[in-house]
């Protein structure tokens, strides 16, 4: 977070800055100094477990180098435990500090716009826009089915494949992830990244 240099709230604290409209700035709502907080286009690659993101993830960060690329599990570790909010706030924060070198940030990972939205680092991160890695159910039946227990532990076969409906019906564009190698589902996302990075994109609208 930011927070002005100068001034001091009631009490004492600290007086967080406010992201202004240029997308480039952060100002203070008391005395109006203004700092560097450049916000740009989060992207996500979504899909439940098994539909792909582990896979396409590197090969992606190769096709995208003008984006940080991530697998989100990444940081399971570092956060701890199950701390979903603290988790998804990190990244968010991560996503900030690179849009400050001037890098936007693509997450592969099982996010959905709702995780997003109320975090107060969200205010920090340009518009974020969602596509979908997916499978028919069977298939990812398959895949989940065919992990050590280890990789299972945290949600059903059957969460799973009801996430992958609920992404399949709410979560657009959708890439198909069966009987395609896995650089074909990379060209398209990385088609779809640079339309949405684009400075005319009108496709695809952001927080879906």
């Amino acid at each position: 977070m930011h927070y002005c240099p100068t001034c001091s709230a009631p009490g004492g604290g600290a007086v967080p800055l406010v992201p202004a409209d240029d997308a480039e700035t952060a100002s203070c709502p008391s005395c109006g100094v203004a700092q560097p907080a450049r916000r740009m286009p989060l992207l996500v690659v979504s899909g439940a477990s098994g539909t792909g993101k582990s896979t396409v993830a590197p090969l992606l960060a190769a096709a995208l180098p003008e984006c940080a690329v991530f697998d989100v599990d990444l940081l399971l570790d570092a956060v701890g435990g199950d701390d979903w909010l603290r988790f998804r706030s990190a990244w968010l924060s991560v996503a900030h500090g690179l849009a400050q070198g001037g890098r936007p940030t693509v997450l592969c990972g099982p996010l959905i716009p709702g995780h997003l939205r109320e975090l107060p680092e969200r205010a920090w991160v340009g518009e974020a826009h969602f596509a979908t890695l997916d499978c028919p159910d069977d298939v990812l039946r398959s895949r989940l089915m065919a992990r050590p227990g280890w990789r299972r532990s945290r949600h059903t076969v059957d969460e799973q494949i009801g996430f992958a409906r609920w992404l399949r019906a709410n979560v657009r564009p959708c890439f198909g992830t069966v009987d395609r190698p896995p650089a074909a589902v990379v060209d398209d996302l990385a088609t779809w990244a640079r339309g949405v990075l684009a400075p005319t994109a009108g496709r695809g609208g952001p927080d879906q």
